[in-house]
């Protein structure tokens, strides 16, 4: 009896130290709760996000244990238009959004559009995004909709296009935090925005309000490559509310 508890608690720790060490080093599962990085995500998408991307920080550990990293290892530099997820500096909350600004970028935003380093973001107008009025997630909160017919939810599409040639889906970007800001990212620091513009807490306000503001490099986790699958029900378990369409899909 005792030799059967001590295998069965050996095989227990051999399993977790194997999970811990996957989580830490490889990937991550990461679950979208909100509807800030539609449409490139949508609330109750599934995925792993590449931890050694970027290298890694003491963020790299579950509950940012590995405080034993002063900065970060085997670093490797973002590009501009990843999806990352990361760690808000001050809530420590985890978040994703892509990434915008790279260190010393020059950004200003008007009536919906992005300039960086003096260099406009062309945007072009594509077919609306359309989707399902209804309830979404584990919150179970409505969509925002630029109009509703009947029971779909309408927003404006734009396709937008980084200096890199990362292009992407936006929509409805003519909220008032686009309208004459400028940003200067400071050095090893980020700016991210959310491609869902009008329903995305972003770098667009400042720490100092309230908001995200830029966020530093260690703070980043790792970057989303593909949505393995999702759910448009409160669980991931309602496998009859899996869309079909996104199972592997590329982000």
């Amino acid at each position: 009896m005792g030799k059967a508890v001590y295998e069965n608690l050996r095989t227990l720790f051999w399993a977790l130290l194997i999970a811990v060490l996957f989580r830490t080093l490889l990937f991550q599962p990461f679950y979208i709760p909100s509807g800030s990085m539609k449409e490139t995500l949508l609330v109750g998408d599934f995925m792993f996000v590449n931890k050694f991307a970027y290298g890694y920080s003491r963020h790299s550990c579950p509950f940012s244990m590995c405080s034993f990293i002063p900065d970060r290892i085997l670093a490797s530099e973002p590009e501009r238009g990843d999806v990352v997820v990361f760690i808000h500096p001050v809530t420590e909350a985890s978040y994703i959004k892509r990434l915008i600004g790279l260190p010393g970028d020059r950004i200003r935003l008007q009536d919906g559009r992005i300039t960086i380093n003096d260099v406009d973001v062309p945007q072009i107008a594509v077919d609306d995004f359309v989707e399902p009025y209804l309830r979404q997630g584990r919150t179970g909160g409505f969509p925002r909709c630029a109009e509703r017919t009947g029971d779909e939810c309408i927003k404006r599409r734009y396709m937008e296009t980084l200096p890199n040639d990362v292009s992407y889906a936006v929509l409805d970007i003519h909220d008032d935090l686009d309208n004459g800001r400028v940003f200067t990212v400071p050095a090893g620091e980020y700016f991210f925005m959310g491609d869902n513009r009008d329903n995305s807490l972003d770098s667009r306000v400042r720490r100092n309000q309230g908001g995200l503001g830029t966020v530093p490099f260690a703070n980043l986790v790792g970057r989303a490559d593909r949505v393995i699958f999702s759910a448009a029900g409160k669980s991931l378990f309602y496998v009859w509310t899996w869309r079909p369409d996104r199972f592997f899909k590329a982000i």
